[in-house]
């Protein structure tokens, strides 16, 4: 028995399917005015913004793949005590006014991801770095064994 993709055509993948849903709806005029394109590139800005979390024995730590963007341009913020906040903007390449974009793939505008901490993460000692377009934040745990001393 021969196992073959659920989706088919040239322009589809089986690891990232829905990378073309949109494709059918560009070709309506609605997309093509400056208001309907702005507000899908600041909506895909959001929804693209992606985080990984993991938890090791020592801390937890988010990584985020943010390509293009400056560290100046990335905040990270612990708010309420436990809420860990990454938000940053994806600045709009300024182009000609006679130049005409054919397709608009790399997501623009702001971008915003919270996560509530669990009690044993350390927020005063959080730290953060950007290398090569990857933001990662490291949150400590607390010492573990203070908690269980009677």
């Amino acid at each position: 028995m021969a196992l073959s993709p659920f989706f088919t055509g040239q322009d589809q993948s089986i690891f990232y399917p829905f990378d073309n849903f949109w494709e059918p709806f560009q070709r309506l005029d609605v997309w093509n005015n400056p208001v309907s394109r702005q507000f899908a590139q600041e909506a895909s800005a959001v929804a693209g913004t992606q985080i990984d979390w993991l938890e090791t024995p020592e801390a937890h730590i988010f990584k985020a793949d943010l390509p293009g963007l400056k560290k100046e341009e990335i905040k990270v913020q612990v708010e309420d005590g436990r809420s860990l906040q990454v938000s940053g903007e994806r600045k709009k390449e300024e182009v000609e006014k006679t130049d005409k974009w054919h397709r608009v793939e790399r997501s623009q505008g702001s971008f915003l991801r919270r996560f509530r901490l669990p009690e044993n993460a350390n927020v005063e000692d959080v730290k953060a770095k950007v290398e090569d377009g990857v933001l990662t934040v490291t949150v400590p745990k607390r010492d573990q064994r203070r908690n269980h001393l009677s």
